[in-house]
């Protein structure tokens, strides 16, 4: 019996050492947790919880002043992209000739490469639309050229934030990018004229199978009246977006950025793009100040509030589930996959990060141990990033554990 009972507090006694995952916390306990991290973060730092199940608020620190995002500024990148496409919504290139292809194979004129902002366009895509031309088309020849059009964007290449300069955070913006800009050479790393260099593989995937083209690849408009012959879908924007927010990946962002101002604005212009995400926002009752499609300007500016409630909001949308799951998971994947490992978040909470020199910023949603559906914004300025994080997986440690 006294064997029994040793055995017994020592489960007692380790299950008392188990991490706080399993234990629920009320509301004034989650919010005293939350505040203390917060008190800690400084005056420029603001944070916002609410239970997304009865509507009510679990935390709130300076809710309404506008900050610095950082990347959290892709979640209304994303979201706009997946209301508007739709989660099943994709970005095309095409293949166009000025005429069909005749009997014998040939295509009298150029063949036009026109690009539709497909981030991840390249070698095995134009691979794809050579065998469909060869194949099931039956060309031979050319007797003109390929044409690469990148004209569905405007031609400034890099982002606001380096006053448009191809920098290493975002490569070579273009409507027909080809392996996302990179030349597959040390030096230039990136290519200079990403419609030329689409036009000139494409070009080889042609003759690799045999198709005799008339002349050397260029750049130039797909003319008035050019008959499709095939297109190539890119990922959908449900997968397009997850590959954006998982990574946090700039050039994906400021990609469909530029594609948002082309298919449903003026221009396919960083500018352009951001006045239909500022317009879908007011659409949802939000009025971020957005100048990019990443979060790399220190322009952009919103607020804790103004965050849940698009996190709110996209919850009633179609679009709702593929936007959640566009999130990294803590503790498992993306730039999470080392956060909150060994806490009640894990598994637990989706969350976009945001970091700049001296922002760092955390929003998405979590299921608690106390089964609520939980919807979170932390904007932190004027703040060291890697400490900044430390009290973020505290924070989400502890609402985590919230139980109503």
């Amino acid at each position: 019996m006294a064997r029994i009972a040793r055995l017994i507090a020592a489960l007692l006694a380790a299950a008392a050492l188990l991490p706080a995952a399993a234990k629920a916390a009320g509301p004034s306990a989650t919010r005293s947790a939350l505040g203390k991290q917060m008190r800690s973060a400084g005056g420029g730092s603001g944070a916002l919880a609410i239970d997304l199940d009865s509507g009510r608020q679990i935390f709130a620190s300076r809710p309404d002043a506008a900050r610095m995002p950082a990347s959290v500024n892709k979640l209304f990148t994303t979201a706009t992209a997946l209301v508007l496409y739709g989660p099943d919504g994709h970005l095309t290139t095409r293949a166009l000739g000025d005429v069909g292809v005749d009997p014998g194979g040939v295509l009298i004129g150029n063949l036009y490469l026109k690009g539709g902002g497909d981030p991840y366009f390249g070698s095995a895509q134009a691979a794809a639309l050579a065998d469909e031309l060869f194949y099931d088309q039956g060309l031979r020849e050319v007797t003109g050229r390929v044409v690469g059009d990148e004209s569905a964007f405007d031609g400034l290449r890099g982002t606001i934030s380096e006053g448009y300069r191809v920098t290493s955070e975002v490569g070579p913006l273009s409507a027909l990018t080809f392996n996302r800009g990179r030349s597959g050479k040390r030096r230039p790393w990136f290519q200079k004229s990403p419609a030329r260099f689409a036009a000139r593989e494409f070009t080889k995937a042609l003759r690799r199978r045999g198709v005799v083209v008339g002349g050397a690849a260029k750049v130039g408009r797909t003319p008035e009246g050019a008959l499709s012959l095939v297109e190539q879908r890119s990922a959908t924007l449900a997968q397009l977006s997850r590959l954006t927010n998982v990574p946090s990946d700039n050039f994906n962002a400021e990609m469909l950025i530029k594609g948002l101002g082309a298919e449903f604005g003026t221009t396919g212009s960083t500018s352009a793009g951001t006045v239909v995400v500022r317009r879908t926002m007011a659409g949802f009752g939000l009025s971020p100040r957005l100048v990019d499609g990443s979060g790399l300007s220190r322009g952009n500016r919103t607020s804790p509030r103004e965050v849940v409630q698009l996190l709110e909001h996209m919850t009633s949308e179609t679009a709702g589930p593929a936007f959640e799951a566009s999130l990294p998971v803590a503790g498992r994947s993306g730039t999470l996959s080392d956060r909150m490992r060994r806490t009640a978040a894990r598994d637990r909470c989706q969350a976009k990060t945001g970091t700049l020199r001296d922002v760092s910023a955390l929003a998405g949603y979590c299921t608690t141990t106390g089964d609520a559906h939980v919807a979170f914004a932390i904007l932190m300025n004027g703040v060291y990033p890697y400490s900044a994080r430390r009290l973020q997986d505290r924070m989400l440690s502890a609402l985590a554990r919230y139980q109503p």
